[in-house]
């Protein structure tokens, strides 16, 4: 009976998981959504990340600019979630720094603007992995998302949870979608500013990556039109980072992993 039961059992995620169904019940709210992501991957997400980045812009009217960035990323408290972006030549000393609710831009190694505003990638793709639920929760207050609405849907043939929204078929209120199965994001619906078009963003490509995953290509679109596209390589996670990498007093001095030594 014991063998039979457990048969049943198994026989039953594969029907679900043939049907396309979600895994579990429906989540109720936002936090909850935040919830589960957290607890799958708690106490083994990386806790540090470094890229080589292929950026390919496109401006209107105008042929489409190709770039290399490259990507720093770490997760210390109390600060939380920080992202250094260096674009282009790192000897230019051009870049930005950005925390959740923060910025600072950077040129020629100085700092020529702070700004009360972050990039809210970070909470979804790092910090909720990290940090209590409640932090991530108001950190992505800025998004406008509304966490108290959840409904299912599907993303490339996978079963997603979108926080945000009442029906899948909503696209241009503020939304977040996650994997229900992986539990990380792959798709934000967000408006930048009031006089902005929607910013859609699509991360794929997900490979697994020191107990956690990492969306090497991230697709941005304005209208339907194309505005960024990232496509990334050489990433490596757990790696040791400088804290001055995230100082932008220390940005051309402190040591730096994509500096490689003279032949």
């Amino acid at each position: 009976m014991r063998g039979l039961l457990w048969y049943c059992i198994a026989l039953g995620i594969v029907a679900a998981s043939a049907s396309g169904q979600p895994p579990g019940p429906q989540p109720k709210t936002g936090v909850e959504v935040l919830q589960r992501m957290h607890d799958a991957y708690a106490r083994k997400w990386y806790s540090t990340l470094t890229f080589t980045q292929k950026t390919t812009q496109f401006p209107a009217d105008k042929a489409p600019v190709v770039s290399t960035w490259y990507e720093s990323l770490r997760y210390a408290a109390p600060v939380g979630t920080q992202l250094r972006i260096d674009v282009g030549d790192l000897s230019a000393g051009n870049g930005v720094l950005y925390t959740a609710d923060s910025s600072w831009s950077i040129r020629g190694g100085k700092m020529t603007a702070a700004r009360g505003s972050g990039n809210e990638f970070l909470p979804l793709i790092e910090g909720v992995y990290m940090q209590p639920v409640e932090r991530t929760a108001r950190e992505l207050k800025t998004t406008n998302a509304d966490m108290q609405r959840v409904t299912a849907g599907r993303f490339h043939d996978r079963a997603v949870w979108i926080v945000g929204v009442a029906t899948p078929s909503d696209t241009t209120t503020p939304q977040f979608w996650i994997d229900a199965d992986h539990n990380v994001v792959v798709r934000m619906i967000l408006s930048p500013a009031a006089s902005m078009p929607v910013l859609d963003i699509r991360l794929e490509n997900y490979v697994q990556l020191a107990g956690g995953w990492l969306a090497t290509k991230i697709e941005m679109f304005s209208d339907g039109k194309p505005r960024q596209f990232e496509e990334y390589s050489e990433w490596k996670a757990n790696v040791d980072l400088s804290p001055g990498l995230f100082d932008p007093s220390s940005w051309t001095t402190a040591p730096h992993w994509a500096k490689r030594p003279p032949n």
